[in-house]
């Protein structure tokens, strides 16, 4: 059996959280959680427990890779204080600013 990637988890929570927001009886919706993502009944009901503590769904986000990047010592330590200060990780960082510039790239090339 493969583990469930974040993007996997997110969709079952925000399921939960819509079955919620519509009132659908407990039991009800841990039998339609369950079988919609092949989930043992206490698995959807636990999906359920946390949805209820949500004020919102929750962001699903795409699957990343690993990659490696070389860049002066100076924009490192910059970075890594960037990152403690904002309570952000260096890939959050990252990807942002790559976006960012891979966006402005798009528009003028």
């Amino acid at each position: 059996m493969t583990r469930s990637t974040k993007a996997d988890k997110a969709r079952r929570l925000n399921a939960a959280f819509a079955m919620l927001q519509r009132n659908t009886p407990l039991p009800k919706a841990m039998q339609r959680l369950s079988g919609q993502f092949d989930l043992s009944e206490r698995q959807a009901y636990r999906y359920l427990e946390e949805a209820a503590h949500l004020e919102r769904p929750v962001e699903v986000t795409e699957a990343t890779v690993p990659i490696t990047l070389k860049v002066p010592a100076r924009t490192a330590r910059r970075l890594r204080a960037c990152a403690r200060s904002s309570g952000l990780t260096i890939g959050a960082i990252v990807t942002q600013a790559l976006t960012m510039f891979l966006n402005t790239q798009r528009s003028h090339g």
